[in-house]
């Protein structure tokens, strides 16, 4: 039986790829930072379904908080062989709004976080020559967003980390992809109004926003043998919206 990390795993997109991959035969650790309630109650759920999930509180900003994070998985499971860095956060602000601790807290959340899942992943899976990375940037990583500068760094980062690390980690027969989705119906949402929400739709190709299994699904597929050949790329989720 696989076993699986998911970071931000207890809410809106991670909550989902919890779920699936649950429902899949992963072990899945849910890592949560402050939605400890909706962490047990959505590991409770899976449980009930004879799904094997378990909570766990990490701050992906804090190094150590992941190495335990690690550290844990290994002794209640055995091994890693899937981690999805997917805990982030969003804000929208002018440049000229964003302060110190606004930049600091994005790149740290959204960057470095991944950094340190991706470091405590290698440290675990180089040694059993396999393993399988996934980390959820965003189309604007790609395209870059108006008034969200530090967002879009940020996930741009988190593309630029996820190819470098797949030359790395390729000969130790670890696969690493990327994510991005595009405007995904989850909590981010919420400071939307419906119009705005309307004029997304619309600008979505598809006609639709996206939901949280649309991307929970294509986790499943990178995490899959059928992407047995696939490392170092930028699946975009997002009904077309950057095309």
């Amino acid at each position: 039986m696989k076993t699986a990390i998911i970071t931000g795993g207890a809410t809106g997109i991670g909550a989902s790829v919890s779920a699936i991959l649950a429902e899949n035969g992963y072990n899945c650790v849910i890592s949560y930072n402050t939605s400890e309630e909706r962490a047990f109650a959505l590991s409770s759920k899976c449980n009930s379904l004879n799904f094997s999930t378990v909570p766990f509180r990490c701050d992906v900003t804090n190094s150590a908080d992941v190495d335990n994070l690690f550290k844990f998985t290994v002794e209640k499971f055995g091994k890693v062989d899937l981690v999805v860095s997917n805990a982030g956060v969003a804000e929208q602000k002018l440049i000229t709004e964003i302060s110190d601790n606004d930049w600091d807290k994005m790149l740290a959340v959204n960057l470095t976080g991944c950094f340190n899942c991706c470091r405590a992943a290698a440290r675990v899976m180089v040694p059993l020559h396999s393993g399988n990375i996934i980390n959820i940037s965003s189309m604007w990583g790609i395209a870059g967003a108006s008034c969200e500068v530090h967002y879009s760094a940020s996930k741009a980062g988190v593309i630029g980390l996820t190819k470098a690390l797949a030359k790395e980690l390729a000969p130790s027969n670890i696969r690493v992809n990327c994510i991005a989705p595009g405007v995904i119906m989850t909590d981010m949402l919420k400071g939307f109004s419906l119009n705005e929400l309307e004029e997304l739709r619309d600008a979505t190709p598809l006609s639709r926003l996206g939901t949280p299994d649309d991307i929970a699904e294509a986790v499943l597929f990178l995490s899959s043998d059928k992407a047995s050949f696939i490392t170092g790329q930028v699946l975009s989720v997002d009904g077309g919206f950057i095309l």
